[in-house]
């Protein structure tokens, strides 16, 4: 897993070779095995491979969502917020655990935070995703998750750039010291 990590990079070229459906099901499988706050489970996920369709979502935004037309699949993380109060952290799970799946299986791919986001001026893009898919009033979009074969490479962070200063020990005014450095 710690590999896996260290080369995950957010992906926004891809080739357009198909993903074939075996890892298209274990992708999913990734997403509904993802764990949630008291097994509620409140997540939903549109898997989204049709081509206009994912150019109509990749509209979704006004920055940060064009690269998602190039991509082979997107999947849009929806939940009842009804059933659970933590429904953003339950589909944040599962959307970085579909990632590393699919880094996993030398794929790239991108979060696209959609909640609390801008379509436009009149709309949030929230709404603009549930008009494109009939997404019924209860279901809330997280994100979207783009994916599909890279066709760029990008170079992972070294160790010595990782800030370290974010991480305390045993108290907040005691910096981590990361063994092999002063």
């Amino acid at each position: 897993m710690i590999e896996l990590l260290r080369k995950r990079r957010s992906i926004r070229c891809y080739t357009d070779e198909p993903i074939d459906r075996a890892t298209v099901d274990l992708l999913i499988e990734a997403l509904l095995r993802a764990p949630s706050s008291r097994n509620i489970n409140p997540w939903e996920f549109i898997v989204v491979d049709d081509r206009d369709q994912l150019v109509q979502l990749s509209r979704a935004k006004e920055h940060g969502s064009d690269f998602l037309k190039q991509a082979q699949l997107g999947i849009v993380v929806c939940a009842d917020a009804r059933k659970s109060d933590v429904w953003v952290e339950d589909c944040s799970i599962a959307s970085i655990l579909v990632q590393m799946t699919a880094q996993s299986r030398g794929l790239g791919s991108c979060w696209i935070q959609i909640r609390k986001r801008p379509h436009d001026t009149t709309a949030t893009a929230e709404e603009y995703i549930r008009k494109i898919l009939g997404l019924p009033e209860h279901l809330r979009v997280l994100s979207m998750v783009s994916i599909g074969l890279p066709a760029e490479q990008r170079k992972p962070l070294g160790a010595d750039e990782l800030p370290c200063h974010k991480v305390r020990h045993n108290r907040y005014d005691e910096p981590w010291q990361p063994s092999g450095r002063p």
